[in-house]
């Protein structure tokens, strides 16, 4: 198939890859202008530019889409399909109405759960045992178009947001091949989707990061892997924010939400319900993130500390 390609970040550089892997014709590759990173602000081209040039193909950097400028760039090139991986701007109609095949969008959750900007993290944020990724066919929603095909797959107890992130990149490549397939056979039904069992995954902030240790042992280790690697759940210890990571469920402890029962080769902390949750990794303010046991060295923690005040 002829196809514009629409994305921006690093889940999206699978996708294409696969694309140009077996033998579509990507005539162009859109992405969202560079942008200021880091500390110093250096301006950094996305994932997707980068990929797009290190396989020679045209890139295109619109600032909005909504000045006609870009409708009539794709018109041009008169493609079969666009795909649009987590581009980051709605696509606006005159677009979407370019394509033969219409604009397929690869999502991360089994739609119409997490629509929205963050699936991927809010899948583990709200403790779901399974997850997937979708395709669909775009409208002028935000996720609302019809399904074309989904795949699921389970969420390991321990798994962060990034390695769910790693695998779902790679889920969604495999099942957009799939869905150009089906719909060049004409294979797919698109299905409807079910607005009343719909929910939204926001956009994350460094507001979400303060653990509250009254919750449960779930909740707060829910909350430590699914904002790692960012923001970073964090709490206070002694005065400093310290960030962490790298948890898992404990035991029963007995003790006060937030106190340190142990502080050895992990800092194991007791929850609201009586549950410990142990940490394998934690970093303090402006120092590297390091495993427990050489924090530890470095960071004294007695037993019996209430973490968070």
């Amino acid at each position: 198939m002829r196809i514009v390609f629409m994305g921006t970040p690093d889940f999206a550089v699978d996708c294409l890859r696969a694309l140009v892997q077996n033998g579509h014709d990507v005539c162009l590759v859109m992405s969202q202008p560079d942008k200021p990173q880091g500390r110093k602000m250096i301006l950094t081209p996305p994932a997707v530019k980068v990929c797009a040039q290190e396989l020679g193909l045209e890139t295109y950097q619109p600032s909005t889409l909504r000045d006609g400028e870009a409708a009539e760039r794709i018109r041009l090139l008169a493609p079969d399909l666009i795909v649009v991986v987590a581009y980051g701007k709605i696509i606006p109609q005159e677009i979407l109405d370019l394509p033969p095949y219409g604009c397929v969008n690869v999502h991360a959750s089994l739609l119409p759960e997490l629509r929205g900007a963050a699936p991927i993290q809010h899948s583990i944020l709200q403790g779901k045992k399974v997850t997937g990724v979708t395709t669909m066919q775009l409208d002028a929603g935000m996720d609302t178009g019809d399904i074309l095909l989904a795949e699921k797959t389970d969420i390991q107890p321990d798994e962060t947001a990034g390695e769910l992130f790693d695998r779902l990149k790679v889920l969604g490549a495999g099942l957009l091949l799939q869905t150009i397939v089906g719909l060049q056979n004409g294979t797919i039904t698109p299905q409807k989707q079910d607005n009343s069992r719909a929910t939204y995954a926001s956009m994350l902030d460094k507001s979400m990061a303060p653990v509250d240790w009254s919750k449960t042992a779930q909740q707060v280790h829910d909350q430590i892997r699914g904002l790692d690697p960012w923001p970073g759940a964090s709490t206070v210890i002694h005065g400093k924010t310290v960030k962490l990571s790298r948890s898992h469920l404990g035991s029963p402890c007995g003790k006060r939400a937030g106190e340190v029962v142990g502080a050895d080769k992990q800092l194991e902390v007791c929850c609201g319900d009586g549950v410990t949750v142990l940490i394998g990794e934690l970093q303090a303010q402006g120092k590297s993130k390091l495993r427990a046991p050489d924090f530890l060295r470095g960071f004294k923690i007695e037993k019996g500390t209430i973490l968070g005040q």
